[in-house]
């Protein structure tokens, strides 16, 4: 665990950090994201001691990095920069293995390292080991970056930039491996960039700056949803969480209290119910909450005996959805099932809400869907 306790960081009069409190937990991928100027490649640069700060204590594990050797500590970190910064005299083989031989590690140790570092950024060890920086492209050029950063295996690894000066589809690419990596190996990751998309789409936590401060820190889909300031709400964009609809949940969306009755609650009050509600359906659940089935005002009505108790024509849900379960995964349900309606059931199978056309009509309007799925649903709707 990383934490910043009260660092300030100010060179002659520019007060570049003020105060800055930020825990960064063991595993978890933290950007730290802002307008150029805000303080965050100086903020990741303190936590190996490329620069210090003024005031204010940085630990790790609980000890204080300004009691440590500067150099064993950069050492025990990875670290990727937007040049890479390999050695140019240097093949792929020898800028992976440097510090690892400055440690002194056994020389076969090392070398099946360097395999396995080579198969894991997806690059043939049979093909690059042996060629110079010059002879790469900018995307095999930063995938060799990040091999080298993970050669000691270190717990930390520190990322200014890494993708910037990549193409569009090269920086997507890399994105995509570093997720892949990260869950396999659960390194604690601090990543510095300028790009809100690649902040959603890596970030277990994005903490956001701004002239020296921290605006929010929180995890992505917190920040889309709630920002906490107007200047967040400003640089994450309105329609933002439109780039990630993964994050619109059912909780999000559902009708919170639906009409709900009892098994053996006669079929001519449940008739009553809906109409004094101004609905066509009812959930069914026991004495508990649990959900039990939904009934249809159309099939009281084809019911010979209305006196009969509800469960005789209620139905067991097509689907049924969890509070956290995407609105892709809700479309896909309606456009399957071809259903108007989806229950959300926590893991007890406790009714906790509805999700209806109507309600993902509204919510999506004319931002994700166009007009021919907005017409789908509403025609299931009626």
């Amino acid at each position: 665990m990383i934490e910043f306790r009260n660092v300030s960081k100010s060179y002659k009069n520019n007060q570049v950090l003020q105060e800055i409190n930020l825990t960064i937990y063991d595993g978890e991928i933290v950007v730290l994201i802002g307008p150029s100027g805000c303080g965050k490649t100086t903020t990741l640069k303190m936590i190996n001691r490329l620069t210090s700060p003024s005031s204010g204590e940085i630990l790790i594990n609980g000890e204080n990095i300004l009691e440590k050797d500067p150099i064993a500590l950069r050492r025990s970190m990875g670290y990727v920069i937007q040049q890479t910064g390999l050695f140019p005299h240097m093949t792929v083989r020898q800028n992976i293995e440097v510090i690892p031989r400055l440690e002194k590690r056994p020389s076969e140790e090392i070398s099946q390292r360097t395999l396995k570092l080579m198969e894991m950024v997806d690059l043939n060890p049979a093909q690059y080991l042996d060629r110079y920086p010059i002879q790469l492209s900018g995307g095999q050029l930063q995938r060799v970056g990040v091999a080298r950063a993970f050669a000691t295996d270190p717990d930390i690894i520190l990322m200014d930039e890494p993708f910037s000066a990549l193409d569009p589809i090269t920086r997507a690419g890399l994105q995509d491996a570093l997720v892949s990596l990260q869950s396999r190996m659960k390194k604690t990751i601090v990543f510095v960039t300028h790009d809100m998309d690649e902040a959603v789409k890596i970030a277990d936590r994005i903490c956001i700056m701004y002239q020296g401060h921290i605006l929010q820190y929180d995890k992505p889909e917190a920040i889309l949803k709630n920002p906490a300031h107007g200047f967040v709400s400003e640089f994450v964009g309105k329609n933002r969480i439109w780039s990630s609809p993964e994050y619109i949940r059912a909780d999000d969306i559902m009708i919170t209290s639906p009409v709900t009755t009892e098994p053996d609650i006669p079929m001519f009050k449940c008739i009553e119910k809906m109409r004094l509600q101004k609905v066509n359906s009812l959930m069914v659940v026991d004495s508990y909450g649990h959900l039990l089935g939904i009934v249809k005002a159309a099939w009281i009505l084809r019911a010979g005996d209305r006196e009969g108790p509800v469960e005789q024509v209620m139905r067991k849900p097509k689907v049924t959805a969890r509070p956290e379960t995407s609105i892709v995964e809700l479309l896909q349900m309606v456009r399957t099932h071809d259903i108007s309606s989806i229950p959300v059931v926590d893991r007890d199978e406790i009714l906790k809400g509805l999700v209806t056309n109507s309600s993902l009509v509204t919510t999506l309007s004319n931002q994700f869907l166009d007009s021919d799925m907005i017409d789908q649903l509403e025609e299931v709707e009626a």
